[in-house]
């Protein structure tokens, strides 16, 4: 009753689903991800009163994936999924977003206030009457989290919120209960945009940093930079590109890091990953006196199983949350407005060339008369085919891996799992990133390409459907090799539980309901015949409107050199005793 008080003088009043909706909007979502549930149905209504469409995935995991990908093209998504049963089933890939720093709004529709309050005994939970039970889990995997049992303080939840989705690139959860749906709270508040600076260095302490790193960079003499995925996450792609071309410094990219750096600049010198580097990189960066580390996440798969060998010693650090330089941290100072004031002052550097990476195919492979499609020669001859302004998804495995070996045209947004490596993950987000693209505006300019393997596909299948539903039209390539290849490295190289059920899987778009001509399907086994699509300009094309579906068939037992090499590292891992 005393709620209902406090809003009864709100001048412009709005409910609380159409507040939180039109906020979303404001941040630049235009589709939701997730399913109905009798929790969340009430709110769902609103989704298509405040301008944003309504996708409707096939299960919560996927919608999870999807969201994640979409996130990754457009900045930020939602999800919406029913207490319980739903939101489980979407946890995986929410962690997997939190892993990988991906801004997702999760929001969970729960019983009414009452009846958790009196802990009644409904469908969807435990039995036990603990209703913030599914809450504690997801607080785990959520840089917020926002419980609207009260609609006095529902709008300020809800700005902090998404505010803080957007400021930390991680997800949040929203629990609305179906009573708060239709409360209301006060619209004029909707009138000031969130607030979604940065907040600004201490100016002394940031003009100090600059200050150190300009001595040791002009001291080296043979500097390197090496971007990785936090400095796409963290909104610091802009600072970075323009230190890059301004200093001329060599850069490399780790693998998570692929995409963050316009590859057709002349110093752009490959992948940098230990062991699993392109040819000539490990050697390069790891003899140059000074790295100038931005963004970096040194999980195993980012690192071909740990094999970097870069000193602290001769590394500077920078990140969203302080800077490190060689051993002296200085913790709050934002890497942003850090690499602008050294770009604004950098002078005459010393720099040494670094490695010219091309998509030249390895001449053993062209001289082979052997027409089988290899790992060795698809990735070179791919970056042949790539045009600018792609969005190309790999999956964990062979892909993962592969694409290390293709550089890209210019502004290709590259979209992998690397930390987190869900297997199933990619054709999820294929879904998010071609309706991101579709919500730009970009459906018929830029192309949305996945590469997943045929085991990985299994596990989602079913995104093949909503990307139907939707009038979405990516270039898949499934690529058939008979199960799970990097599992097949790691361990069990012919037992069973690596091998999966050979689907049909040009039928499938049929089977999911799409019209005769709606999709175009492909079967190539031959480097003859991938020239031959290659050049189909219909299949080609950003223009064509249709879904194209490819079976891409490469032997079982072939991999990239990068993924064998840190599938042994994993092995030798997991072997060893405490």
């Amino acid at each position: 009753m005393t709620s209902d008080i406090r809003t009864q003088g709100i001048k412009n009043p709005i409910d609380v689903a159409e507040y939180l909706f039109r906020r979303l909007h404001e941040v630049g979502v235009r589709s939701i991800h997730g399913l109905p549930g009798d929790y969340n149905l009430v709110a769902l209504d609103y989704i298509p009163k405040v301008g944003l469409h309504w996708v409707g995935n096939c299960n919560e995991l996927n919608a999870g994936y999807a969201a994640d990908g979409y996130a990754r093209v457009k900045g930020i998504s939602a999800i919406v999924t029913t207490f319980g049963v739903g939101e489980l089933s979407a946890v995986n890939a929410i962690a997997g977003a939190y892993s990988e720093y991906v801004p997702i709004v999760h929001i969970v529709g729960t019983p009414t206030t009452a009846a958790q309050k009196n802990g009644m005994l409904l469908h969807h939970t435990l039995g036990n009457g603990d209703f913030n039970v599914f809450a504690k889990m997801s607080k785990e995997i959520s840089c917020a989290v926002a419980m609207l049992d009260d609609p006095y303080e529902a709008a300020t939840l809800i700005d902090h919120t998404i505010s803080e989705c957007i400021l930390k690139s991680r997800p949040v959860y929203i629990a609305l209960p179906t009573d708060i749906v239709q409360k209301k709270v006060d619209g004029d508040r909707l009138k000031t945009p969130l607030d979604l600076s940065y907040p600004p260095n201490e100016e002394e302490r940031e003009d100090y940093v600059v200050e150190v790193v300009l001595k040791y960079l002009q001291a080296a003499r043979n500097p390197v930079i090496l971007v990785d995925a936090c400095s796409i996450r963290h909104r610091a792609l802009e600072e970075t590109h323009a230190f890059i071309e301004k200093s001329g410094i060599p850069v490399f990219v780790a693998p998570m890091g692929k995409g963050a750096v316009d590859e057709t600049l002349p110093n752009y010198g490959g992948v940098y990953a230990g062991d699993g580097s392109n040819a000539g990189v490990r050697e390069r960066v790891e003899s140059s006196d000074l790295v100038l580390s931005i963004g970096a996440i040194k999980s195993d798969f980012n690192t071909a199983g740990f094999t970097y060998r870069v000193s602290q010693l001769n590394t500077i650090d920078f990140h969203s949350y302080g800077i490190k330089v060689r051993y002296s941290e200085y913790p709050g100072v934002r890497m942003n407005t850090v690499l602008s004031k050294i770009t604004a002052r950098l002078g005459q550097l010393n720099i040494e060339s670094g490695p010219n990476p091309n998509n030249v195919i390895p001449e053993a492979e062209i001289k082979s008369p052997e027409p089988t499609i290899t790992q060795a020669w698809f990735w070179p001859r791919l970056g042949q085919w790539l045009q600018k302004d792609d969005i190309v998804i790999t999956e964990t495995g062979t892909a993962n891996f592969g694409i290390w070996e293709t550089r890209f045209p210019a502004n290709v947004t590259a979209i992998s799992q690397v930390l987190w490596g869900s297997i199933g993950y990619a054709t999820g987000a294929c879904q998010g990133a071609a309706l991101a693209a579709k919500d730009l505006g970009q459906l018929t300019s830029r192309r949305t390409i996945l590469f997943t393997g045929d085991g990985s596909f299994q596990l989602t299948a079913q995104e093949l459907s909503t990307m139907i539903r939707n009038k979405l039209n990516p270039i898949i390539f499934i690529i058939c090799n008979n199960g799970y290849t990097i599992e097949r490295f790691i361990h069990g190289w012919e037992d069973a539980y690596n091998d999966i059920q050979d689907w049909k899987y040009k039928d499938l778009p049929a089977a999911f309901g799409a019209e005769k001509g709606e999709v175009l399907t492909y079967r190539v086994s031959s480097k003859q015949e991938v020239e031959q699509l290659f050049a189909d300009k219909e299949f080609a094309s950003a223009e064509t409107t249709r879904l194209r579906f490819v079976e891409l068939v490469m032997p079982w037992d072939d991999a990239p050199k990068a993924l064998i090499e840190t599938a042994q590292s994993a092995a030798k891992r997991n072997a060893e005793v405490s």
